[in-house]
């Protein structure tokens, strides 16, 4: 079974992480779309695989540079998209549309006739908004060869060829980021609900041959009755998990808590059908009531269906992932 480092890919939970990175809009919005605020899957509408990253990379003008040795090599890329933000550009004239051209630079040097052209894009200049374009066979090949990785550059230029700064920012949106990386990607784990151990057949009621040795216990067990039930029997509690007093709301962005909840009470005997107990569970209850050995104890109240939760937060890069955490939520408890 793993652990929690394992599972969280974090070395460190308990540290205290403080960032001062805003999460994108647009990933608070991908997490309001396809989670509710416990965390529980709502949709996959807009989900492709189980994780999603957001590079904030480094810009300097037209050029933008992405540090993807944050993704994990056992991952498969799915999509990947640069998401450019346009802003509204200022009067041009008779003009009224600009092309956009994308580059992927080829060396150090982010001039776009020394790049991979990759894609073209002829937009309105009076007005603004995030452009998202399919760069996923180039980031694929970024990440098998981190030495072909030296970015995109940008170049905008009015129909008649003239190239103009596009990254020109209107007043009072200095300092906003307006280039990310998305990568959707699949770690290969599990993300579905688990199947229920039980099967709805319990073999006190689906094994004639039993039905004898049943009833003898459920005879010897008559005087019990009294005690058994004072004490409740399996069932589902709460167990809400408050990441604020774990101490990770540093890096943890949504939700800000979920109910886990948990599996309490008895297993008497007979089990019947509403403690959900398998067909294993059933026989050790037989053996412990007879006393027929001594390492026949008695089934335990445990989760049998298990439900993921999406997860917002931070990595050590203090890029922006939404991901989903398997086995994370109890969904039903029965006796095993």
């Amino acid at each position: 079974m793993r652990n929690w480092n394992e599972i969280f890919q974090i070395e460190d939970l308990t540290r205290s992480v403080q960032t001062h990175r805003k999460a994108p809009r647009f990933m608070m919005e991908l997490y309001d779309a396809v989670a509710d605020s416990n965390g529980t899957l709502k949709s996959m509408k807009g989900l492709k695989g189980n994780i999603v990253r957001s590079f904030e990379g480094q810009s300097s003008g037209s050029y933008h540079f992405f540090n993807l040795t944050s993704f994990r090599p056992d991952e498969r890329v799915i999509r990947a998209e640069f998401r450019w933000f346009r802003h509204q550009q200022p009067f041009m004239g008779r003009h009224h549309f600009y092309k956009v051209d994308l580059y992927e630079v080829m060396d150090s040097r982010p001039k776009p006739w020394r790049g991979n052209f990759i894609s073209s894009r002829l937009l309105p200049i009076y007005t603004k908004g995030w452009e998202v374009f399919n760069i996923t066979q180039m980031v694929t090949k970024w990440i098998l060869n981190s030495g072909t990785n030296n970015g995109i550059v940008v170049v905008t230029a009015l129909p008649a060829g003239d190239w103009f700064d596009s990254s020109i920012q209107m007043k009072g949106q200095s300092g906003q980021t307006n280039a990310y990386l998305v990568i959707y990607s699949d770690d290969g784990q599990k993300h579905y609900q688990h199947p229920p151990f039980y099967t709805g057949q319990n073999i006190t009621t689906s094994l004639k041959l039993l039905e004898p040795i049943a009833s003898s216990v459920e005879s010897t067990m008559h005087n019990r009755r009294s005690v058994r039930a004072l004490t409740s029997t399996c069932q589902r509690t709460n167990l809400y998990v408050d990441f604020t007093k774990i101490g990770w709301s540093g890096w943890i962005i949504s939700p800000r808590g979920y109910n886990a909840y948990s599996c309490a009470g008895s297993c008497p005997f007979p089990l019947g059908e509403g403690l959900r107990a398998t067909n294993h569970a059933t026989v050790r209850s037989i053996m412990n009531a007879l006393k027929l050995s001594q390492e026949a104890g008695r089934p335990c109240c445990v989760p049998d269906v298990l439900h993921p939760i999406s997860l917002l937060y931070f990595d050590d890069e203090e890029n922006v992932v939404l991901k989903q955490y398997d086995d994370m939520v109890a969904g039903s408890c029965g006796c095993h």
